[in-house]
C-alpha cells in the first residue's frame, strides 16, 4: 500500500478545511499522514484521525516563520522513511514549504492540481486548463517522493470513521530558521457566512457601477442567509475587501447556488466559482460570458432586478 503524507496547517485551533479535503483524498490512495503545523490539541488529533489519518507528524513553529525549519525536519524524517506521495494545498504557506521541501530533496512540484492517482508506481495529476474548459494531465518523472500541490474545492472534506492517530512530535531545527519572529497578530474581522463554507454565495462585479450599488448585493444576501464576494475588478477598485475576492487569485468556492450579479465572466472569476452546483447570472449584456456557465440567466440591469428580488425575498 502506499504511503501518502498531507500537510495541515491549523487554523485557529482545528485542522484547515484545505487540509481535511486532502487528508480525505490521501486515504483513497493508500495510508495517509499528516504533517501538522499548528498548536495541536486532542480535538485537533482526534478530527485528523476520523478523515483518515494514521499518523500525525505535529510540528509547533510558536511565533516564528515556519517554512524553513519545518522543509528541513520534513526532509530528514523523508530520508528516514519516506513517503511515495506529499500533498500540499496551494495555500501561502503550503507553497512555501512545498518548494524549500523539493530543493532539499532535489525533487520535482506538480503544482495547481485538480485531481491526483497513484498509477503503476508513478503519480499522474489532472490541471483544469482554459479557465477550466479542458482538462490535461500529467506525470512526474524521476525518483519520488512525489510532491503535487492541489487546488481548494478540489474534494470534499468527509470523515472515514478512523480512530485515534499515532501523534510523533516533529522537533524544528535552526536550520534555515529565520531571525525574524512574529510579534503580533490580528485576525479580520468577519462576519455572517464565510465564502469557503457557505452554501450560497451572492457576488458582485462592475457591473454594480459604484461601490455603493454594491450594498444591493449584502442586501439579497441577509434573507438567503448567503456569504458575499466580488470580482478582482471591484477589489482593485477598492469597492471590497480582498478577503471577499472569489477566482483565480482568490478563493476558490463551491457553493450549492451562486449569484454572479453585474459580472461579466471574465475566466479569472470563472475559475474560482464555475464548479458551483447552481449559477444564477444576472447582467444586462445577452452575451455576457458568464451565461455560458450559468444555470439560470436574467438578462436585466441589476439596478432594476436585484431590488425587485429583494422585495420578493422579504415578502416571502
Amino acid at each position: 500500500m502506499a504511503a501518502v503524507w498531507v500537510f495541515v496547517e491549523a487554523e485557529g485551533d482545528a485542522p484547515s478545511s484545505l487540509g481535511l479535503e486532502l487528508l480525505t483524498k490521501a486515504r483513497q490512495l493508500g495510508e495517509a499522514s499528516v504533517i501538522y503545523l499548528g498548536s495541536g490539541s486532542e480535538e485537533a488529533f482526534a478530527s485528523l484521525g476520523e478523515h483518515g489519518a494514521n499518523t500525525v507528524f505535529h510540528a509547533d513553529a510558536a511565533d516564528s516563520l515556519p517554512s524553513a525549519p519545518v522543509a528541513a525536519a520534513l526532509a530528514e524524517r523523508i530520508a528516514d522513511s519516506g513517503p511515495d506521495l506529499v500533498l500540499f494545498g496551494q495555500s501561502y504557506t503550503d507553497r512555501d514549504v512545498a518548494g524549500r521541501l523539493a530543493a532539499r530533496l532535489g525533487v520535482s512540484v506538480l503544482s495547481n492540481a485538480s485531481d491526483v492517482d497513484l498509477s503503476n508506481g508513478t503519480v499522474v495529476t489532472t490541471h483544469e486548463i482554459f479557465g477550466g474548459a479542458q482538462l490535461a494531465t500529467a506525470e512526474i518523472a524521476g525518483d519520488g517522493p512525489y510532491i503535487v500541490m492541489i487546488r481548494p474545492k478540489s474534494f470534499a472534506a468527509e470523515p472515514g470513521g478512523g480512530g485515534a492517530p499515532e501523534v510523533v512530535s516533529l522537533p524544528l531545527g535552526d536550520s534555515g530558521k529565520s531571525s525574524a519572529t512574529i510579534v503580533e497578530r490580528h485576525v479580520e474581522e468577519r462576519e455572517g457566512p464565510q465564502l469557503s463554507d457557505a452554501a450560497v454565495i451572492v457576488s458582485g462585479g462592475r457591473g454594480l457601477g459604484s461601490a455603493e450599488a454594491y450594498d444591493l448585493v449584502e442586501q439579497l444576501a441577509k434573507p438567503l442567509k448567503a456569504a458575499t464576494g466580488a470580482t478582482r475588478a471591484i477589489v482593485d477598485a477598492g469597492w471590497v475587501p480582498y478577503a471577499k475576492q472569489v477566482g483565480q487569485t482568490g478563493k476558490t468556492v463551491k457553493p450549492d447556488v451562486y449569484i454572479a450579479a453585474g459580472i461579466s465572466g471574465a475566466m479569472q472569476h470563472l475559475v474560482g466559482m464555475k464548479d458551483s452546483k447552481t449559477i444564477i447570472a444576472i447582467n444586462k449584456d445577452p452575451d455576457a460570458p458568464i451565461f455560458s456557465v450559468a444555470d439560470l440567466g436574467i438578462v436585466g440591469d441589476v439596478h432594476q432586478v436585484l431590488p425587485r428580488l429583494i422585495e420578493a425575498l422579504e415578502q416571502h
